[in-house]
């Protein structure tokens, strides 16, 4: 019997020194160097046999870079121990309870990429799509949700069940679960999860604003994400106890793999300290695919939602 691997960065079996992304069902263009040890490759047919001289070669200088890149990645971060001890220091962990208290890596695996060291945007590899990250905004190191890219830099108390909340953030997830197959139809079924996520219930079941009293649907329509055409629907939110706030939910196509739906998700604080409504625009304008310095053109440019 045969098993498909899931998606994951596995060893190049056309060059194993590097590895590719498989994205569940076939091999994508991104590649990177390791930095952590590799997993096996995925299983090929053969020819016939147990193994040849050159799989026992291959196996032998696998083995040799990951070594070498242990070795590598254990003095990058004894140096960066010896350097100080602030950083470190401010990395600590908010209450569990938080539904986005705390800063997480990109949700994307890290690795080179055409975009990985620019500090303005952060890279989606998985989607094949950058975010840009603007005044206000900040990458997130630490969070309780492997799918945000973007947040507001600063926590507070929330104002409901005790826990730690942010003024904003963006969430980057690959619609998999489902089979619908329209930008539209996507974005009209996920709003409400998306609500009940950032204004209702948090990861663990806490209600940091006493859940969603009522809502109003305050934009929707198509919309071009790097250069393809998607759909958004956005929905401001009474909350039972704080300000409320906007929620959004934004679906467009992968220009990676299998081109299967991406869902963005925006959620920001409706009060005098959360971020400009308009930054949901401007980061949805400023979605590129990775490696493309512009990609608001093509497919879907000339279109825009309705208020």
């Amino acid at each position: 019997m045969s098993v498909t691997p899931p998606p994951g960065w596995y060893r190049d079996p056309s060059y194993p020194l590097v590895e590719r992304w498989w994205d569940g069902a076939a091999w994508t263009d991104h590649r990177r160097q390791p930095d952590v040890p590799q997993q096996p490759l995925i299983p090929t047919p053969s020819a016939g046999g147990s193994g040849s001289g050159r799989a026992r070669t291959v196996a032998l200088v696998t083995a040799a870079v990951v070594l070498v890149a242990a070795i590598v990645t254990g003095a990058v971060l004894l140096s960066h121990d010896e350097g100080g001890g602030g950083e470190a220091a401010a990395r600590t962990t908010p209450p569990a309870s938080s539904p986005a208290g705390t800063e997480d890596p990109s949700p994307s695996p890290t690795g080179p990429s055409p975009s990985a060291g620019d500090p303005s945007v952060v890279v989606d590899e998985l989607n094949g799509i950058t975010f840009p990250v603007l005044d206000g905004w900040t990458k997130p190191r630490y969070a309780a949700d492997d799918d945000m890219v973007l947040s507001t830099p600063r926590t507070y108390d929330c104002p409901g069940d005790p826990g730690l909340c942010r003024h904003g953030w963006v969430d980057s997830r690959t619609a998999t679960a489902t089979d619908v197959t329209s930008p539209k139809a996507l974005a009209e079924g996920d709003i409400e999860d998306a609500a009940d996520s950032a204004f209702g219930h948090d990861l663990v079941g806490s209600r940091p604003f006493r859940g969603i009293a009522s809502h109003r649907l305050v934009k929707s329509g198509s919309v071009a994400v790097a250069g393809r055409a998607g759909y958004l629907v956005r929905w401001k939110v009474r909350t039972g106890v704080g300000p409320g706030g906007y929620v959004e939910s934004l679906a467009f196509p992968s220009s990676v793999g299998s081109q299967s739906l991406v869902v963005v998700r925006f959620a920001v604080d409706a009060g005098p300290d959360g971020p400009p409504l308009s930054d949901l625009d401007r980061i949805t304008a400023g979605i590129r695919s990775v490696g493309q310095k512009d990609a608001g053109g093509g497919v879907g440019s000339s279109i825009g939602p309705t208020g």
